[in-house]
């Protein structure tokens, strides 16, 4: 379809309103902003929540609660999905996230105790549950606490 034959929807380009152009205009006299006031004069308009020299709403209420920190939130693996690896593997976030089994290496990593591990592997995570670290220490492996460089509360 060519580019000149292309039509604009019906009401997509409106007239520009004229201020101050006679009474014929219908925006004449006071170029549609009423008698007088504060809203009529030019310069600085007030702002939302202004209540007409008034001590406002917003600065009358008491300030007071806290600022929420988000939830840590982190990768979770099983021990059965390890045990892909060869024995005597050093297992860290970038490896994990090279096998797809988790989804950002720079994120924070918990590994969980589901399904046995068959062969010995050190394993890096931020955080280990008390089942896991048994049955890799069982298997003659190790776990090994990430310390995070992200200053942020677990």
């Amino acid at each position: 379809m060519p580019f000149a034959s292309l039509v604009s929807v019906k009401g997509k380009h409106r007239r520009k309103k004229l201020l101050g152009r006679g009474p014929g205009s219908g925006h004449g006299k006071t170029s549609t902003k009423g008698h007088k006031g504060q809203k009529a004069r030019a310069g600085r308009d007030f702002y939302p929540g202004f209540e007409g020299g008034q001590s406002p709403l917003i600065r009358r209420v008491p300030k007071r609660g806290f600022s929420h920190r988000p939830k840590r939130r982190y990768q979770l693996v099983n021990l059965k999905q390890l045990n892909n690896f060869p024995k005597g593997a050093l297992i860290e976030p970038k490896l994990l996230a090279e096998s797809r089994l988790i989804e950002n290496s720079n994120g924070f990593v918990k590994i969980l105790g589901k399904g046995d591990l068959k062969s010995a592997l050190t394993i890096k995570a931020h955080k280990f549950s008390a089942g896991a670290v048994e049955k890799i220490q069982k298997s003659g492996g190790k776990a090994e606490v990430i310390a995070d460089s992200k200053n942020l509360h677990s």
